[in-house]
């Protein structure tokens, strides 16, 4: 836990905490961006770093106990998870062209925008190594997890199509292949 707390005049540990919390941010917000996703790496960053000095306040207020001082973090956590989600519901609620009916989408940007400030949140509680660890499942749940997905589903429709045109496997190898698959 004295990992955790952090001296105001310690330039060089804070830093790297809030450094730390851009990158993390950073890597995971290009991933989105490359994707053409509506948050992008600055929004990632920022999330995750603002996170970060959230956190980074109740360690370095001096207290009358360490008691007091986790009581303020755990506050302080609850606030920032709130808050992103309210940025999270801003994300997914989107309007639509036709009727001006609010539609669903982006359901994992703003998840992964709550991930982001939970990595900025260890990051800044003096975690690097939970957060360098959660960005990199963070990053394989977004594309290795992707596309192991679209394989399944090829091949779910591929075996759908069979079974439709009562097809054998027999009957399939001597159909010439479909180049849409």
């Amino acid at each position: 836990m004295e990992e955790m707390f952090v001296n105001s005049h310690d330039f060089w540990k804070l830093s790297f905490r809030l450094v730390l919390a851009l990158i993390v941010g950073g890597i995971i917000g290009f991933n989105r961006q490359k994707g053409g996703r509506s948050a992008g790496m600055r929004t990632f960053m920022m999330v995750s770093m603002g996170a970060a000095l959230f956190v980074m306040i109740p360690l370095q207020a001096e207290g009358d106990s360490s008691f007091a001082t986790t009581n303020a973090l755990s506050r302080t956590l609850q606030g920032v998870s709130t808050g992103v989600g309210f940025l999270g519901a801003g994300l997914i609620l989107q309007p639509s062209s036709d009727r001006g009916t609010p539609k669903v989408r982006g359901l994992t940007t703003a998840a992964t925008v709550w991930v982001a400030a939970a990595l900025g949140a260890a990051t800044g509680c003096g975690l690097w190594q939970v957060s360098l660890l959660g960005a990199f499942l963070t990053l394989f749940t977004l594309s290795g997890v992707k596309r192991v997905h679209r394989k399944v589903k090829l091949h779910t429709l591929a075996e759908k199509r069979s079974l439709r045109f009562g097809w054998t496997k027999k009957k399939r190898e001597n159909l010439p292949h479909d180049s849409e698959e």
